[in-house]
């Protein structure tokens, strides 16, 4: 007879009037490895949350203890969190740039240290040659396998990660798969938050949510033949004809409202012989670059190349920038310019920044933010403003959330709101750092037709990081990869995916 590892029994979750789960009776068996499927916004999350005891719900959870009395469930979050030297999480999305305020945060080696017993999983992750890194340094995938690393070596029950695969280059994805499957021989439970489309050989059984509620569960052979198909087929709010004939009126609107003398520059960046090192680590090495006005290019390489390095020269987030020559809209950084007239021509969204971004901030403050370029909403807003920040509101179809603070809202609908923040301003230039994490297929697509109406009407300039191909908008003819700091230019699609 099977032995039950966890069983919910009429889960359900209510925030502010919305049900997020609703009635979710499911029973996980030793023996059996689980992922939780769903469009953004279905619960999956709140799911979890609910598990570990860190979400208020109806209904009833049973961790059942195995013949050791041992109950032992860890939960890694998709998004990272960690403290600094004086035990506080204060930390600034530009941070990891500035050497000197990089050395108030703890490295690898002393993130793992308590953890003496497990060391194998520092050289499973390829942790070894990052240990003397500070964290705030770490790249997004590489701070994803320290979490993970971190959650193993308490020799878990059950492990339940949320969205893992993101963030992961393709050769990390590829690693993961295979240590998850050695996570499982060893006895460790899995409970995944995932796409539907990444689910890896470890896992047995799959459960849908849809809406809050689980509408099919059981053997990953049996559930569904295909469990990506509900949520990449489009509906009447989703696909090309809808974008056609209801968002690109309302985009074509806010352009033409938005609509300046168009700006004055040939080059958008143009880097010339540009290094960048810390502490006698070189992050990237004799950069020569041009990104011409109007072209649209894609960045690619593994994590920890120095993808988001590049990027913080051209956002003015980098101090170092001063030190080499980068030029930008046809300056010269430190000829006398301000960061403030760099970011106001720049929309910009990226992992780091959604992580920074403050969790109590509404829907409609985070996109408001993005016509001054804070991290936060400091101004009273003009009539103009608010109609464009609305405008934004209904293009994201975020209607139902403009109010509401972003940690009520799914990890997909906040991405979508720091989009539209990127987006609010119009701004001659796009920097995309991973701009389709926590969303789901169709608001993949959604994402795709928008960039792509956007330099078209615009003649936006986009800079654009993504791991996967089935990403980019089809707009990008141009092509970059970075590879331990070394940059080659691509005439063709750089294959990442």
């Amino acid at each position: 007879m099977m032995q039950e590892l966890l069983a919910l029994k009429q889960v359900s979750i209510t925030r502010g009037k919305v049900a997020l789960l609703d009635n979710i009776s499911l029973t996980l068996y030793r023996g059996q490895q689980w992922a939780i499927v769903g469009a953004s916004g279905s619960g999956k999350t709140t799911l979890a949350q609910a598990i570990m005891g860190l979400a208020y719900y109806q209904g009833e959870i049973i961790h059942y203890p195995d013949a050791s009395d041992n109950i032992k469930p860890v939960f890694v979050e998709q998004q990272h969190h960690f403290k600094n030297l004086s035990n506080t999480n204060e930390f600034y999305y530009q941070q990891r740039f500035n050497a000197a305020d990089a050395d108030n945060s703890i490295n690898v080696e002393e993130a793992l240290n308590e953890y003496k017993d497990e060391r194998h999983w520092i050289e499973t992750l390829r942790l070894v040659p990052l240990l003397k890194e500070p964290l705030i340094q770490l790249s997004n995938g590489e701070n994803k396998r320290l979490q993970l690393a971190k959650a193993l070596m308490t020799s878990p029950t059950l492990l339940i990660l949320d969205n893992p695969f993101t963030g992961l280059d393709k050769e990390g994805r590829n690693t993961l798969n295979l240590i998850l499957n050695d996570v499982c021989a060893k006895g460790i439970h899995l409970l995944l938050i995932t796409s539907p489309t990444e689910l890896p050989d470890a896992i047995t059984h799959v459960a849908i949510l849809e809406n809050g509620r689980l509408v099919s569960s059981g053997k990953k052979e049996n559930t569904r033949k295909d469990p990506a198909a509900s949520f990449q087929a489009p509906s009447e709010k989703t696909g090309a004809r809808f974008f056609k004939e209801t968002i690109a009126p309302l985009l074509d609107e806010v352009i033409n409202a938005s609509s300046t003398e168009a700006d004055a520059f040939t080059d958008a960046v143009h880097m010339r012989n540009v290094t960048i090192r810390y502490a006698g680590k070189t992050i990237l090495h004799q950069i020569n670059w041009r990104v011409r006005k109007g072209e649209c290019w894609r960045i690619a390489g593994p994590n920890g190349a120095g993808k988001s390095t590049l990027l913080s020269l051209i956002t003015g987030d980098n101090p170092q920038a001063y030190a080499n020559e980068v030029w930008l809209f046809d300056k010269r950084r430190g000829s006398g310019e301000s960061i403030w007239d760099i970011k106001k021509k720049i929309g910009y969204i990226s992992p780091e920044l959604h992580l920074h971004f403050d969790q109590a901030s509404t829907c409609f403050e985070v996109i408001a933010s993005g016509l001054f370029d804070t991290v936060g909403l400091f101004r009273i807003l003009s009539e103009e403003q608010e109609k464009t920040v609305s405008a934004w509101i209904r293009i994201m179809r975020l209607e139902n959330f403009s109010q509401k603070p972003l940690s009520l809202l799914s990890t997909g609908q906040q991405r979508m709101a720091l989009l539209a923040r990127a987006l609010v301003k119009n701004p001659p230039v796009l920097i995309l750092d991973e701009p389709c994490q926590g969303l789901d297929e169709q608001q993949i697509d959604f994402i795709k037709l928008l960039i792509d109406h956007l330099h078209k009407r615009s003649g936006t300039t986009l800079i654009y990081v993504s791991h996967y191909d089935h990403e980019l908008p089809s707009c990008i003819n141009k092509f970059l990869l970075l590879d331990q700091g070394v940059m080659t230019i691509q005439s063709e699609r750089v294959s990442k995916d």
